[in-house]
């Protein structure tokens, strides 16, 4: 066996195992590395929660080495009878697929915990909590591709390695199982949520098209009551297109320099300015039928203005009227 590359104290191990591959850390993504000079297989190993580390096995032409810090229980490899390197990867191993079933229970619990929360659980935690498991699942399909390495191995390489692997594999897949129970759960919580948030806004699009269709009805009343107005208006403008020749006519012959017309012609002479008006205004359809809506247009003008705040109080409600019946 060759020397642990993990003895040198303040040492990189890692650092070291890739350099006499003749590899960079940028090759360290792959969980299987070889070259010329021997074979590195790697697992991740789990510290803080943005935080890896790897460990794993060097396999060159002076035997196998531990990469990585020493397992601090060997209870492992001594159930599984193993010595030497082989014990050493056998129980970093277990301490790692350990830690990703740590993890992984850990995702579950939070995940359970989201879902009891409902609506009061932000979105930011139901993301984090999915990058955090996508990261888990990345780690634990490195280590599956390790352990089926490891299995191809001759059984010369790490003596006695094939026994410890089984568990390992079980237990991996353990981690899978839960890890993708997990991130589907967090897909349905999200999707749920999304769901959530599309009622809460066509909800809100109702509530915008209700408001609007309400303005549409005001202006269509506030319309209708103007178009009251204007036909008093002119109601009250053909009273004065008839008031007008008349009246004008009473000035004319009322002042001293028409006194030479004698009183009775000044009598016919009103009397018929005042008919003919009356009769060639009157006489039309149009402004009969206008007349005979003047009580409709009139309770326009009252519910209109009665609803002007200018003409009410905030403490007064404008008087109820009811229109008046149709007159045919």
């Amino acid at each position: 066996m060759g020397a642990n590359p993990s003895a040198s104290p303040g040492g990189d191990p890692l650092g070291a195992a890739l350099s006499r591959l003749g590899l960079s850390s940028s090759h360290l993504r792959h969980p299987v590395l070889r070259s010329a000079s021997g074979e590195l297989v790697s697992f991740a190993l789990l510290g803080a929660p943005s935080k890896l580390s790897y460990g794993g096995v060097l396999l060159v032409a002076g035997g196998a080495e531990l990469v990585g810090p020493p397992p601090s229980n060997h209870a492992f490899s001594e159930a599984q009878g193993l010595e030497g390197v082989p014990a050493q990867l056998a129980d970093l191993l277990a301490e790692a697929v350990g830690s990703y079933l740590e993890r992984a229970e850990g995702a579950d619990g939070r995940l359970a915990e989201l879902q009891g929360r409902g609506r009061r659980a932000s979105v930011e935690e139901v993301w984090s909590l999915e990058r955090e498991v996508s990261r888990l699942r990345g780690v634990v399909g490195r280590a599956v591709v390790a352990v089926a390495e490891l299995a191809r191995l001759p059984s010369g390489a790490l003596p006695g390695i094939g026994r410890a692997l089984p568990p390992l594999e079980s237990e991996l897949q353990r981690v899978q199982d839960l890890t993708r129970s997990v991130q589907q759960g967090l897909s349905d919580l999200i999707l749920m949520r999304n769901a959530e948030e599309s009622n809460r806004l066509a909800e809100t699009a109702n509530e915008l098209a209700a408001l609007s269709n309400r303005v549409a009805e005001l202006q269509n009343v506030s319309n209708i009551r103007m178009l009251g107005i204007t036909y008093i208006a002119l109601i009250l403008a053909i009273v004065g297109a008839v008031v007008l020749i008349p009246n004008t006519a009473a000035t004319i012959l009322g002042m001293p320099s028409a006194g030479w017309v004698p009183g009775l012609w000044v009598d016919v002479i009103l009397f018929a300015l005042a008919l003919v008006p009356l009769t060639v205004v009157f006489g039309q359809r149009w402004v009969r039928t206008l007349l005979k809506g003047f009580s409709g247009y009139e309770f326009r003008v009252v519910e209109g203005m009665g609803e002007l705040p200018e003409t009410v109080s905030p403490n007064d409600s404008a008087p109820a009227r009811k229109p008046p019946a149709d007159r045919t």
